[in-house]
């Protein structure tokens, strides 16, 4: 038996108690992330990207050591456990957050939020190839409709950009980011293997990611300033408070109780909030074709679940 059909046989014995926190953490994560696409937004133009994620996952790993500490837990982490959260530092949140805010400099962050409903197709293959995991047929089809749902969504953005090479530059930023967090997703597994919990692994991973930037700011010349406004304070606050602490430290417990393929179906949850925040505070208009690929991605996600239960 596989870890993943472990994780749905558990899924199936979970008393209520454990599934109604399963459904708030999905919950939780779908609103934390459905709005920190937006929130990155006013992270940018004054302070470099680069330097604007290290303030993010550095507050975010003090929070978290903080938070174990006053939990009692055992933050120190052995040999293998740390060469765990480094993976996961390196790949979810150096690389695939860098490419994130730098897409978001040249497409809107719904369109970044969309493309990134594609998770759970890669992370089904990215799974497959490190664990030797195997998917129902009809779960890779799901995985595929959501894919040509995405399609859809960031099509309208190509043509309305004209097929600029600044909008194909974002989506392709965007696809590299989705690609990088799966294999961070690998990492977070090959940590939880290794015994570590989730709090000290999730504290340390942030804290790696964070010095990982910080030496590339420094290599790179990026200048080191802070824009001292509400927007700015606020929205890294948020990012680094909810989008970071609490999101993460469900998504990971998440995907430890139901597997990290279920936990990745998240990322097809949070496209029509995305959508929501940015026709409301960005401005952006979505048609019927538009709306048509969220139904697309949705369907898809909901014959992944179904996949799973017949499994």
């Amino acid at each position: 038996m596989s870890a993943e059909q472990s994780a749905t046989t558990a899924t199936a014995e979970s008393p209520p108690r454990t599934q109604w926190f399963d459904l708030v953490s999905i919950i939780v994560c779908t609103l934390a992330w459905g709005t920190t696409w937006f929130a990155i937004t006013l992270q940018l133009g004054v302070v470099d990207p680069v330097v604007s994620i290290t303030y993010r996952f550095g507050l975010a790993a003090v929070l978290l050591f903080a938070w174990g500490a006053l939990r009692g837990e055992r933050l120190a982490l052995n040999r293998a456990q740390h060469l765990a959260a480094f993976g996961v530092g390196l790949f979810t949140f150096a690389i695939d957050y860098s490419f994130v805010y730098w897409a978001e400099e040249r497409v809107t962050s719904a369109v970044v939020a969309v493309v990134f409903a594609a998770m759970a197709f890669v992370n089904l293959a990215v799974f497959r190839v490190a664990f030797g995991q195997r998917a129902p047929l009809l779960a890779w089809a799901a995985a595929g409709l959501g894919v040509i749902g995405v399609g859809l969504l960031s099509w309208e953005e190509i043509v309305t950009s004209n097929m600029s090479q600044r909008a194909l530059t974002g989506i392709g930023l965007t696809l590299a980011g989705v690609f990088s967090a799966a294999i961070g997703n690998v990492y977070a597994r090959r940590g939880e293997l290794a015994g570590a919990g989730v709090i000290a692994s999730t504290g340390w991973a942030m804290g790696y990611g964070a010095v990982l930037l910080a030496a590339f700011a420094l290599v790179t010349g990026k200048a080191w300033t802070f824009e001292f406004t509400a927007p700015y304070i606020l929205s890294l606050l948020h990012l680094s408070v909810v989008g970071s602490v609490i999101a993460f430290a469900l998504y990971y417990g998440l995907a430890r109780r139901r597997g990290y393929a279920t936990a990745s179906y998240i990322s097809a949850l949070t496209p029509p909030l995305a959508m929501f925040v940015s026709a409301l505070l960005e401005g952006k208009s979505w048609g019927l074709f538009a709306l048509g690929g969220v139904v697309l991605v949705l369907v898809g996600q909901v014959l992944l679940l179904r996949s799973k239960r017949a499994a």
